[in-house]
């Protein structure tokens, strides 16, 4: 992948340029998701968004920031389904059930391209931690607003952040092993301490 700086993003000037990188960016995002990471460049994005490798250039800063962009697309629907699943049904479901109700929303549709993503910020931190970094910063806050909220915010951060970590490491599980039956078995145990956490 080659990056191409140009540091334009004259769009961020109008609302109608916002509007026409939004679109573009959606169009991306959604390739992206069906075809993954591998061989992403600038003309492949130019195609799947009906234009030319030339206009992506006046609307974003290069590959690499329109990859980043995209990435970051991807996460922010993951998340609202995520949620969406975590905070439907009875409002006083435990923060045990809302985690186990975000999972199968994680390992579905475009999960793949997301792990690719991590795994692209571990291969070459360089030029990719941002990747790994984003995700942090995207998954964060939407775990804290599922925790109860009577807990104090330094509790909040420490069950946001476990709950974080073992997701990604089931996460990693899931796509390099496929073991469905050891996920379940730390699923459990996952779920086990969250109900530990939550007794008075």
């Amino acid at each position: 992948m080659t990056e191409e700086r140009t540091g334009y993003r004259r769009s961020a000037k109008s609302p109608r340029g916002e509007a026409r990188r939004k679109d573009l960016l959606d169009k991306v995002a959604d390739e992206l998701g069906t075809n993954g990471l591998v061989d992403f460049s600038l003309r492949r994005a130019a195609k799947a968004a009906g234009t030319t490798h030339k206009v992506l250039l006046y609307h974003f800063e290069g590959t690499e920031d329109l990859l980043t962009q995209a990435v970051l697309q991807l996460r922010e629907r993951r998340i609202t389904r995520a949620l969406e699943a975590a905070t439907g049904g009875p409002a006083e479901r435990s923060l045990a059930d809302r985690v186990r109700s975000m999972w199968p929303t994680l390992i579905g549709a475009e999960s793949w391209v997301l792990d690719q993503a991590i795994g692209l910020a571990m291969y070459d931190a360089g030029r990719y931690a941002d990747l790994a970094r984003s995700a942090s910063r995207q998954y964060l806050p939407a775990l804290l607003s599922l925790c109860p909220t009577d807990w104090p915010d330094g509790r909040k951060r420490e069950v946001a952040e476990l709950i974080l970590a073992t997701l990604r490491g089931f996460l990693i599980e899931w796509r390099t092993s496929g073991d469905a039956d050891g996920i379940d078995a730390g699923f459990q145990a996952l779920i086990r301490a969250l109900e530990r956490e939550e007794q008075p």
